[in-house]
């Protein structure tokens, strides 16, 4: 299967494909009917295959459908809906968009920002009493334009999906996938989970986010089993949709995992009766501490992936039962080939060697759009680099050492935040952590970290940094530790190191 509307072609017709918290089950015969008929609508409004249509819909099941119905016959590009006019004035222009998607009688500052490019506003339609992910789109007003001739379904090297990376430390760039790298990944992630028709995912990530596409929403869609699509993550609501959809497996990032960890224990019945068979963490690193707590807590493995979105999501991930687990690496190579090289030189380093990981395959994009010297930057004789640390073992099993630009260079000494945060984590105080870079005069960096405590549990900098130094060299123990309510997060719920001293005011 290489393009969206082969992949949606597995389910039986009578088989729910998409559920929705109290809303009616969408069947895979409904939801084949819905894509025909969004592309006959799109294709009658002048859109077709490669146009871009950008989507501003909050999580839940229309933002699922209205992505893979359109993603079917032209290019999807969905935009956080927490943005501001300026963000989606800039968004909206960078991606060329054709057409943008709202919800009827939505509000979002995304229509002001469409109408002062002349983009075409399409409005979604849906009714309480039909089946979750049903909709109907209309145009508001008329937007004249040219037609597009390459109408009816996609093919394997028209693009389906486009996103922007994070922009963390430039200007973000565009990262476009083809029916065929985002197929190849779902079936990466499918062959991963051993997913079987019978299985159901609830998905809790938002649906702007290459996570939530393509783990819980393509990947399930093309295994015609099901997924339960939630308003977006609440740990308040978690258990209750759990026991509503009795899903067989969740993904979630490790902040999302922690919340719910919090809670597990006021929610008994929830969890006693919960029939997962498996839990997934992806987008950020997982600690081993959460992983024993989460398995503990559920009584099932969790794996946990490396992936980003120049990889359409997955590269690596841990096996499940009977395969190998080794919680604090991420796992073996999961669909690309994956590799380490020395930065400098760019040859391949051997097992046990630490350098830039590496990976091609099927599922990575073809390069970045309009962007020669990124590209010129991060391909490298057919490989692409992922701007990570990492090293494999004598298994193929990767560990992940640091982001490249994450890495603290204190003097001269590289510290990786990721062994601070695990070191910390074991404190028994503390709940939550992300090490970072502080500005410093004659070193250039020094270490910080900030902390979360347990609900009911005390600490303070000095004893957490007297804990660190016992179980770490002294140049890399946190000269600064920030006790904190709650650590900032990005609009996925991953911890961002960059950009955190600003954010703390230590800049």
């Amino acid at each position: 299967m290489s393009t969206v509307h082969e992949l949606l072609q597995t389910g039986e017709d009578s088989s729910i494909a998409i559920s929705g918290i109290d809303r009616p089950d969408l069947r895979y015969g409904e939801l084949r009917e819905l894509v025909e008929r969004t592309k006959d609508s799109l294709n009658e409004l002048g859109i077709g295959r490669n146009d871009r249509i950008a989507i501003v819909l909050p999580n839940g099941p229309e933002m699922g459908t209205s992505f893979i119905c359109i993603a079917a016959c032209a290019t999807t590009a969905p935009l956080n809906p927490s943005y501001t006019e300026d963000e989606y004035d800039f968004y909206l222009s960078d991606l060329n968009a054709r057409a943008l998607v709202v919800a009827k009688g939505s509000y979002t500052p995304a229509i002001q920002a469409a109408k002062n490019h002349g983009i075409q506003v399409l409005e979604l339609e849906t009714h309480a009493d039909r089946p979750a992910g049903e909709f109907t789109l209309s145009e508001t007003g008329s937007t004249e334009g040219p037609r597009n001739q390459m109408v009816g379904y996609a093919e394997a090297h028209d693009i389906a999906l486009v996103l922007h990376t994070s922009g963390t430390t430039s200007r973000p760039k565009i990262v476009p996938l083809t029916h065929r790298n985002i197929c190849r990944s779902a079936a990466n992630i499918q062959n991963t989970l051993c997913l079987e028709s019978t299985d159901v995912c609830l998905n809790i990530m938002p649906l702007f986010h290459i996570h939530g596409l393509m783990a819980a929403i393509l990947a399930t869609l093309g295994k015609g089993a099901s997924v339960c699509c939630s308003p977006g993550f609440d740990a308040l609501k978690f258990f209750s949709w759990m026991q509503q959809s009795s899903p067989t497996w969740y993904t979630a990032v490790p902040t999302m995992h922690q919340a719910i960890i919090a809670r597990a224990k006021r929610n008994d019945d929830a969890v006693k009766n919960a029939r997962l068979r498996f839990v997934r963490s992806s987008s950020s690193s997982l600690p081993p501490q959460v992983l024993h707590e989460l398995e503990g807590t559920f009584g099932v493995p969790v794996v946990e992936a490396y992936a980003m979105t120049e990889a359409a999501h997955q590269m690596t991930c841990n096996q499940l039962p009977p395969g190998i687990r080794k919680p604090g690496t991420v796992g073996c190579a999961a669909g690309p080939e994956v590799a380490i090289m020395d930065e400098s030189t760019a040859t391949l380093l051997l097992q046990g060697q630490t350098g830039e990981i590496v990976i091609r395959g099927e599922n990575v994009t073809p390069g970045y759009e309009n962007n020669s010297a990124a590209n010129a930057e991060s391909f490298v004789s057919g490989w692409f680099r992922t701007g990570d640390q990492g090293v494999l073992d004598e298994d193929g099993f990767l560990t992940i050492t640091g982001r490249l630009k994450e890495i603290i260079n204190r003097g001269g000494e590289k510290i990786s935040p990721r062994e601070v945060d695990e070191v910390l984590l074991d404190h028994a105080a503390v709940q939550q952590v992300v090490t970072f870079a502080i500005p410093h005069k004659s070193l250039g960096e020094e270490v910080a970290a900030a902390v979360v405590l347990k609900e009911g549990e005390a600490g303070d900098e000095a004893a957490i940094r007297s804990f660190a130094a016992e179980r770490l060299a002294a140049f890399k123990v946190p000269r600064k530790i920030l006790i904190l309510d709650e650590i900032p997060k990005g609009p996925t719920g991953k911890l961002q190191r960059i950009g955190l001293a600003e954010k703390l005011g230590l800049v």
